[in-house]
């Protein structure tokens, strides 16, 4: 547990400082669309940056809940959105203003709630000065909608995605996706929960309204003006929680569900409530077969989890914490009134699909060259060509996977593999059984260096052609760690 000395010096600061780039190869992306599809950064020093303190008071923001947006038109089957995408400013920091690309001028876009079997539209007109694109991450959707890293909306232009909808009720989330710009987008603010929701999952009873809360986490490095810094990763030592760096939420003495979202460029979040219990409900692809209790949830990049945590046990025991690790990042103010819950999480959720007899079996091996400058992504030995299709895969044929990070020392990265277009089940890890972070439908997996994950997927989809699959730290995918398949008759 958090000694008191340790959580008052780690309230009080945030690091910042100079624009270095990192010696491990997480890049700043250009400003400018890289040539022919290959990034055109450079390396910078070795050490990390230098940094300045800025202090704040912790706990003084209230935690927001991003706004649900509202469709400018809705027909028979289809809810329509505008969403533009521009630059603001917005309070991260206590007291200070920062500079942020935003969808719809705020830092944690607006929240789509679709139904299943429902269509989306979702109209983005670019207002920045630099192309741009969006991507529904976890989303099943033809390739034209799918958000290609070459597939750009050019400044001033508008473009429409449709998303059908046809899968399990699940926590989506959309983001940047354009090749060489994603690190830079995504972490000035280019980042948004897309919620999938359904009637047999409603039937749970599970917490909704006010009580069904997505959370975006993600760390950053601040300057002392506020303005965030694309440094070493090591040195984006702020989490913000839904844009605020550590905030307060008021909850009531009852059941919540939070709908926990990892959109850090590169970090894993350990996360506890110093010992309380979390009931995990659902990943990436929506809900579990039957809840799990646990006291502590790791999320990497790119991963989605759900848990429900009831609060009415600590009514006047003072607040409780949200930690990353032993890291204090979100407060909670437990009301002393009952917030008369009417929830529950039941014994049986929704079963995993079965998994048919495999056909294919490929092996995916993630890797960094780093004897170039700037170093280079690698997916199977190669960089990312937008020319070249890596793999081909039948319509609804079912494949195994295995994933291989081949890092090693002195240049151990890891590696969250993610892969567009469908959700897949973990089989185990190098010899041995899955993690509790592996379970249920997934669409983005951590490997650690050295390490290798096998995962089965079954390409049930009416789509034919190209979607990507990648390393999920976006400077290391921005770097040329990106493959494509395509899907054919």
């Amino acid at each position: 547990m958090l000694n008191r000395r340790r959580f008052v010096t780690l309230g009080a600061t945030v690091l910042g400082g100079a624009a270095v780039l990192p010696f491990t190869g997480d890049l700043l992306p250009p400003l400018t669309p890289p040539a022919n599809g290959h990034h055109a950064g450079h390396m910078g020093s070795a050490a990390l940056a230098d940094a300045t303190t800025v202090t704040f008071a912790p706990f003084t923001q209230r935690m927001p809940v991003p706004a649900t947006l509202t469709p400018s038109q809705t027909t028979a089957d289809t809810d329509i959105y505008t969403l533009p995408i521009r630059t603001a400013e917005t309070e991260l920091i206590p007291g200070l203003r920062t500079p942020v690309l935003t969808y719809g001028g705020q830092f944690v876009g607006p929240t789509i709630r679709a139904e299943k079997g429902r269509r989306t539209q979702v109209t983005f007109t670019n207002e920045l000065d630099r192309p741009t694109n969006v991507h529904l991450h976890g989303g099943h959707v033809s390739p034209e909608n799918d958000g290609h890293p070459m597939d750009l909306i050019a400044p001033g232009q508008t473009r429409a995605y449709a998303y059908p909808n046809a899968q399990r009720a699940s926590t989506l989330w959309y983001h940047d996706h354009t090749h060489g710009l994603e690190a830079d987008h995504i972490y000035r603010g280019l980042h948004g929960f897309y919620l999938i929701e359904d009637k047999a999952e409603r039937r749970f009873n599970l917490p909704k309204g006010a009580y069904d809360v997505p959370i975006m986490l993600r760390n950053a490095q601040f300057d002392e003006n506020g303005a965030l810094v694309f440094g070493h990763p090591d040195n984006r030592t702020t989490t913000l929680v839904n844009g605020k760096a550590q905030p307060y939420l008021p909850v009531a003495a009852r059941r919540y569900r939070f709908r926990l979202l990892n959109s850090a460029l590169k970090h894993v979040y350990q996360l506890n409530i110093g010992g309380v219990p979390l009931t995990k409900i659902a990943s990436d692809g929506g809900l579990l077969p039957a809840p799990v209790e646990q006291t502590e949830v790791v999320v990497s990049s790119g991963e989605r989890v759900e848990i429900v945590v009831d609060f009415a046990p600590h009514v006047g025991h003072g607040p409780l914490y949200l930690y990353d690790g032993e890291n204090p990042i979100l407060r909670f103010d437990v009301s002393p009134t009952d917030g008369r819950d009417r929830s529950c999480v039941p014994d049986v959720l929704v079963p995993l699909p079965a998994l048919a007899a495999a056909t294919v079996e490929r092996t995916v091996i993630m890797s960094m060259d780093m004897s170039l400058r700037p170093p280079i992504g690698l997916i199977n030995g190669r960089p990312f060509d937008p020319n070249r299709v890596d793999i081909q895969v039948k319509q609804g044929a079912t494949e195994i996977w295995n994933i291989v990070n081949a890092d090693v020392s002195p240049f151990p990265f890891d590696h969250p593999f993610h892969t567009h277009l469908l959700q897949f089940q973990v089989l185990g890890r190098d010899t041995g059984p899955s993690l509790p972070e592996d379970a249920g439908l997934k669409d983005t997996v951590y490997v650690p260096p050295l390490g290798s994950v096998r995962i089965q997927m079954t390409f049930d989809t009416p789509y034919l052609g190209r979607y990507m699959y990648h390393c999920h730290f976006p400077e290391h995918s921005a770097l040329g760690m990106m493959a494509q398949m395509e899907i054919i008759p």
